[in-house]
């Protein structure tokens, strides 16, 4: 039985300078000729079915825990001294735990109490320039968007929105690739979430709401209950899972619209399309564009052995568009019926979105809001795009114009 290592593999490297019709060219390229590739840091898993395998596989274990040791931050770092276990990188029992106690919370009907409040943010966003004929779509409604549904969702008033938007902010500069610099400043959001949150927390003890820290707190099983330091990294892992993935998954959407504009009139006529145009466009063009797992011991797999310790990244724009699951994958049709298999832009196994359903449901209550308010949409310039080597990933300008409405 062979190593990974002495296979003979395309080499995939989507950190090279290129544009995505490149890249996406690449990366199906490479899937035609092996279901694995060789990056620069270890291996790329290309066929949905393997993807699927190594995230179900509990001994390929996630990889966000090595953030800080990837990007060669010293043991007395701040953020090494400080580090605490997050239920995004956490696995065993622990995590099972953590998942369980934290499920009914995010449930559903817990996503479906909160859509008016997303209906309601959506149009006062658009409020402030749907007269105008042109908006830039990142600044003026996918950044602000998400903010006050996770201040919703925590307890946290109005008045603080603005804070929890700085917060989120630095918090996620732990995936741009710089933490060397960034270090600080995420830290110290985390110090001032952790001050704001406990104290919220403590409230909610004695006060209960409804909403998420009162549902978290009051979360029981067989006599377990949340510890103060796990509702405060749930808290945390809420605002950054929560926040940058709707942001950018809501401006590429957009952005995909915007090349079909029959999709998007289509939309603005049929809102009920809006559960398919959300997996359609999350599949077509997904924020998160894959992630890491590394073998937590000597795996065996395809009749190929991957050494402990040996890191591998299952492809997501790679698995959402391989033509064994889906006809016609470079089609994006918002009423094409549902594949057998859903995208992979949410994740599969034990570390899937805990927050799905809630993203879903913003997303559904933004696109036909958008569609209707934004009629003929076009790009008004040029999209800039985020680099590919951040985390979650998506248009870091999209101006746009539209037939002016009120």
């Amino acid at each position: 039985m062979l190593s990974v290592h002495e296979l003979d593999l395309p080499d995939l490297n989507l950190l090279e300078p290129g544009s995505l019709a490149t890249k996406q060219t690449a990366v199906d390229d490479a899937r035609s000729k092996h279901w694995l590739a060789r990056n620069p840091f270890g291996y790329v898993a290309l066929r949905y079915e393997d993807c699927v395998a190594i995230l179900r596989d509990r001994r390929f274990h996630s990889a966000a825990g090595l953030i800080t040791q990837m990007a060669g931050l010293p043991e007395d770092h701040p953020m090494n001294r400080d580090k605490r276990e997050s239920i995004l990188s956490m696995e065993g029992p622990g995590h099972d735990r953590l998942r369980r106690l934290a499920a009914p919370a995010f449930t559903p009907m817990a996503a479906e109490k909160l859509r008016p409040f997303m209906r309601s943010v959506v149009n006062e966003l658009v409020d402030g320039f749907a007269a105008d004929g042109r908006c830039e779509l990142v600044r003026e409604v996918c950044e602000p968007y998400p903010i006050p549904i996770i201040c919703e969702l925590l307890g946290a008033p109005k008045e603080d929105w603005r804070l929890f938007s700085l917060w989120a902010t630095d918090l996620l500069a732990i995936f741009n690739g710089n933490l060397i610099e960034d270090g600080p400043r995420i830290m110290a959001a985390r110090y001032a979430l952790d001050d704001y949150i406990g104290a919220l927390i403590e409230r909610r003890r004695s006060t209960p709401a409804d909403d998420l820290l009162t549902a978290l707190i009051a979360a029981e099983s067989q006599g377990d209950r949340l510890s103060s330091d796990e509702l405060l990294m749930m808290s945390e892992a809420v605002l950054v899972a929560g926040t940058d993935t709707t942001r950018n998954q809501l401006a590429c959407a957009v952005a995909l619209f915007a090349e079909h504009p029959d999709q998007w009139r289509l939309l603005a006529d049929e809102p009920s399309l809006a559960q398919r145009a959300v997996e359609e466009s999350m599949r077509v063009l997904g924020a998160v564009r894959g992630t890491a797992r590394f073998a937590s011991t000597d795996i065996e797999y395809h009749d190929v052995v991957f050494p402990k310790g040996t890191l591998v990244f299952p492809s997501f724009i790679s698995a959402n568009f391989d033509d064994r699951v889906w006809t016609d994958p470079q089609n994006f049709d918002i009423t094409k019926p549902s594949a057998s298999q859903p995208h992979l832009t949410f994740g599969s196994g034990i570390h899937y979105c805990l927050g799905a359903n809630l993203a879903r449901a913003e997303l559904q209550e933004a696109l036909p809001i958008l569609a209707r308010r934004l009629p003929d949409l076009a790009v008004d310039g040029q999209i800039t795009w985020k680099p590919t080597t951040v985390g979650i990933w998506g248009p870091e300008h999209l101006p746009l114009r539209f037939t002016p409405t009120g």
